[in-house]
């Protein structure tokens, strides 16, 4: 079996489990996911079957769309909520305006600091190993991009916000250097992956939708497809929610 699951991964599931899932459901052996995504987070997740797993770098190179929640009134170690909260006393909320204008302004290529709770490897361990045995390291900042940030929703403190943006960027990062910004806290409370380049949530399979499938020929993405809509430059960035 040769090709791509467009799965969407449900809250509270690893993307590691849920390869293991997709293993035994389909008794491929060869397959692996092409970008995590954490239990917290929801969504999109391409799971590549035998052959196709050779397009895994490829399809990380996509452009990615989350859907966004995030509280500016707390914060936490891990800018999420995984961890005890803190509250962060804001004095004068931000105005809408304010908070349109903070997040512009992250638009384009930036510098950004992965969290210290990420994956980023340290002497070949995950920097979060580090974090949880209380030795949290400041992590170098590297480039990413931005490519559009649309706020759906600010009614304090909660900002709920859509952003397209290419590989290496971390969502808890972004909700971190835009509460730095507004001089607020920042945590994220909800976070989903709409879409992987051309592969959108609308057309994903939920897992209890893949259980019940008779036919392979129904969910399965052939190599070939794939192929082709990867083929395509340059890379699709999905447009800007209209307002």
């Amino acid at each position: 079996m040769d090709g791509i699951i467009n799965l969407y991964k449900p809250l509270g599931l690893t993307s590691a489990k849920a390869v293991y899932w997709v293993r035994a459901m389909t008794g491929q052996r060869k397959s692996g996911h092409a970008g995590s995504l954490d239990p917290l987070a929801e969504g999109v997740l391409l799971i590549c079957l035998g052959r196709a797993t050779r397009l895994v770098e490829a399809l990380m190179d996509q452009p990615k769309v989350y859907r966004t929640v995030a509280r500016l009134d707390v914060t936490s170690d891990g800018f999420d909520m995984e961890r005890p909260l803190t509250p962060v006393h804001v004095p004068t909320p931000p105005t809408s305006d304010q908070v349109a204008a903070a997040l512009a302004s992250f638009e384009g290529r930036i510098e950004q600091a992965p969290p210290a709770t990420s994956a980023v490897k340290i002497g070949g361990k995950p920097a979060y190993r580090f974090a949880h045995a209380g030795r949290s390291l400041e992590l170098a900042a590297r480039p990413v991009h931005i490519y559009w940030i649309h706020v759906h929703r600010y009614e304090w403190p909660l900002l709920d916000f859509e952003v397209a943006c290419g590989r290496g960027t971390y969502i808890r990062a972004l909700v971190r250097d835009i509460a730095t910004r507004l001089g607020t806290g920042g945590c994220l409370t909800m976070l989903t992956r709409l879409a992987v380049g051309p592969f959108r949530s609308d057309q994903s399979w939920p897992l209890e939708r893949l259980e019940a499938a008779t036919d392979p020929g129904q969910y399965l993405i052939p190599l070939d497809r794939a192929r082709e809509l990867l083929a395509r430059r340059p890379p699709g960035i999905p447009g800007r929610p209209v307002p």
